[in-house]
């Protein structure tokens, strides 16, 4: 599993905070199993804002333009069990 990018911990932890402070004030809820609540969704919408960011593409080497052979192919690896 890939480690997160700085991105996508920044959109994470801003999606968290913007929106515990946004569900707070606009529920205008003081109980304590209120808070849990929002916090819980806080950090479940965090989470999903952070693993949709889209991650940095992966170079490919190409052949260079005056090189006869065209770049190599990658080819699936068969499993045997």
């Amino acid at each position: 599993m890939p480690r997160p990018t700085a991105a996508q911990l920044v959109y994470g932890s801003c999606t968290v905070i913007f929106s515990t402070l946004a569900m707070l004030l606009l529920s205008q809820t003081s109980s304590g199993l209120g808070v849990t609540v929002i916090a819980l969704a806080a950090l479940a919408l965090g989470l999903l804002v952070a693993m949709t960011v889209p991650l940095p593409k992966v170079r490919t080497t190409e052949a260079p333009a005056g090189s006869a052979e065209p770049a190599p192919q990658e080819q699936p690896v068969s499993t045997a069990l």
